[in-house]
């Protein structure tokens, strides 16, 4: 699934072909994704014009100028591809289920093979309350998510600090690589109780998620099987994985006499180094 840079990726790739301009045409070419689209859908967008386009978590947000934010999200498989102005789009395949025309020429095909991703609509004065968005914490990038912050939400956990990572409650946006590579760097076991990682712990790996993001993202995400840019290129921070995926290998910077490991956490892949994180 597109995790935090991926989306932030796309987010910048559409903006220049889609903010200060107009929806020409919108074709909805089904009635649902992983929920049906709302009523009028492409009615709705057709001659509304793009203000902006942003990332709340792993949501996409394009506002218009009406006051309606479109809200997408990538699911597993979803991808945004952008044919430039001056170029002959592809005809749509069986997988581009959205297809939007700019009125400067450009031509964005929403592809989902899988169809878990969605598309709705929300109104910019309440998005905050928006079913999707309303009970989603502080971006890891902003200023709220600190130390401070994380240890006060850590306190009394008794679960894994890796799942407590992955709670879209406490912070937005952070998947399973991400937290996988900050928590290797961190050097804190993904088994280690949340609640004995607030206080100086917390404190230590806040700015180190943070770094792991802004990497990620200054490489176009990482591609490990449907990701890719807007523009069709493939992200490569997957090149800098420490651990993740990398079972059995050497552990990188390590002396240790094992090798990188895997174990299962609520149904997903960790990967860390049992020496080097406590």
């Amino acid at each position: 699934m597109p995790e935090l840079p991926e989306v932030e990726t796309v987010c910048r790739g559409l903006a220049p072909f889609m903010e200060g301009r107009t929806l020409a045409r919108v074709d909805q070419r089904r009635k649902d994704l992983r929920f049906p689209f709302p009523k009028q859908f492409a009615k709705r967008l057709v001659g509304r014009r793009v203000e902006r386009i942003r990332r709340r978590a792993k949501y996409i947000l394009i506002s218009l100028d009406d006051g309606a934010v479109l809200i997408i999200h990538l699911g597993m498989s979803g991808r945004m591809t952008i044919t430039p102005p001056g170029r002959c789009a592809p005809e749509p395949g069986k997988h581009d289920h959205v297809v939007f025309g700019m009125d400067a020429g450009a031509v964005i095909m929403f592809n989902d093979v899988r169809r878990f991703g969605l598309m709705d609509l929300g109104r910019e004065d309440t998005l905050d309350q928006h079913p999707l968005l309303c009970d989603i914490g502080p971006e890891p990038l902003g200023n709220v998510f600190s130390g401070a912050y994380l240890s006060e939400r850590l306190k009394g956990r008794k679960t894994p600090i890796k799942s407590a990572l992955l709670d879209q409650k406490i912070v937005a946006g952070l998947g399973n690589i991400y937290v996988c590579e900050a928590l290797y760097r961190a050097g804190i076991s993904p088994k280690r109780l949340a609640s004995t990682v607030a206080g100086v712990r917390a404190e230590r790996l806040v700015p180190i998620v943070r770094n792991v993001l802004e990497e990620a993202i200054a490489k176009g995400g990482s591609t490990l099987k449907d990701y890719v840019q807007t523009d069709g290129e493939l992200g490569y921070f997957q090149h800098e994985f420490a651990v993740y995926g990398r079972e059995g290998e050497p552990c990188p910077g390590c002396d240790c006499k094992t090798s990188v490991q895997r174990i299962v956490q609520s149904g997903r892949s960790t990967f860390y180094c049992a020496k080097r994180q406590r």
